[in-house]
């Protein structure tokens, strides 16, 4: 493994624990506001917090560039907006139907349906023609199984409902999330293309909030600190990361790193909720540590036989 892969992981896994935090905030905020309205303000403040720092980094390069890069960072510039665009739309599917999932099933089980997408990003890579290691098979296999110890609480499973098939559909778009960023990351600013995401994303379920539901400020205020939370640092800065690191690391990886969000989840509401971890719960912890480093250790046991 490289350094630029190193830092990838680390991103990636500071992404992580950022919406490790923020699942605690999603079913907090959502006492006080209904989905759609919890979606559009925090994407919006995500996006919003962003845009100043796009203005002046835009303005930094144009000051100092001449005509050729300036045309140069105006075509870079066009070309981040219209793949912001398009990754907006598929981050708004998919975090509006996670978020509905919470309305109608556990956080647990929302949280395991969710990850699903490490299955899901090999499975699609595959149909792209893309090749994929059998150890990110396994170890994709080893993080659900670690999952599901960590998640699912089996004497409160209840079967199978309308929440866990919206954290279904939403596990499909964050699959096809990963791969668009990881198809466009490489020829964009990572950062306009997360800011221009968020303000996508927040316009759009903007427009189901007002048509569906009854959004007032005395509730957003309500759930303002979750809804600052989920924004500024969730989406704001943890989607942004996850597309820096993913500059660095294949999208197999990726999954895995990002999927110890549970983990986070997990660890931090025992410190934070003062809920106490069982031994299914420790359990899946220790297993899901060990499909993250599988790939890692066959990496570097490769790159030694060489």
């Amino acid at each position: 493994m490289n350094k630029k892969s190193i830092l990838g992981i680390v991103l990636l896994l500071i992404t992580a624990f950022i919406w490790g935090l923020a699942f605690i905030a999603q079913t907090k905020g959502m006492e006080n506001v209904e989905p759609f309205t919890f979606s559009a303000t925090r994407m919006l403040l995500g996006g919003i917090a962003l845009l100043p720092m796009v203005i002046f980094l835009d303005y930094r390069k144009l000051k100092s560039a001449d005509s050729h890069k300036a045309w140069k960072h105006k075509k870079a510039r066009t070309r981040s907006i219209i793949n912001g665009c398009i990754i907006g739309v598929v981050f708004c599917v998919a975090c509006n139907f996670q978020q509905f999932a919470l309305v109608y099933s556990s956080a647990g089980k929302v949280a395991f349906i969710t990850a699903f997408y490490m299955l899901l990003v090999p499975i699609f890579s595959l149909l792209l023609r893309y090749y994929v290691p059998p150890v990110y098979w396994l170890s994709s296999v080893i993080g659900l199984a670690g999952l599901f110890f960590l998640c699912v609480k089996i004497n409160n499973f209840q079967g199978f409902n309308r929440g866990d098939v919206y954290a279904l559909i939403g596990a499909v778009f964050f699959a096809i999330h990963i791969l668009l960023i990881e198809s466009f990351v490489k020829n964009t600013d990572g950062l306009r293309l997360s800011c221009t995401q968020l303000l996508v994303g927040g316009i759009i379920s903007l427009i189901p909030m007002f048509i569906f539901e009854n959004p007032s400020w005395q509730a957003i205020g309500g759930a303002i600190i979750p809804i600052i939370y989920a924004g500024i640092f969730s989406c704001g800065i943890a989607y942004t990361l996850q597309i820096i690191g993913q500059k660095y690391v294949e999208p197999s990886i990726a999954t895995l790193v990002m999927s110890s969000e549970s983990v986070f989840a997990v660890i931090l509401s025992s410190i934070i909720l003062k809920e106490t971890m069982d031994v299914f719960e420790i359990i899946g912890c220790v297993i899901m540590a060990i499909a993250i480093v599988l790939p890692q250790v066959f990496e570097i046991v490769k790159n030694r036989k060489v």
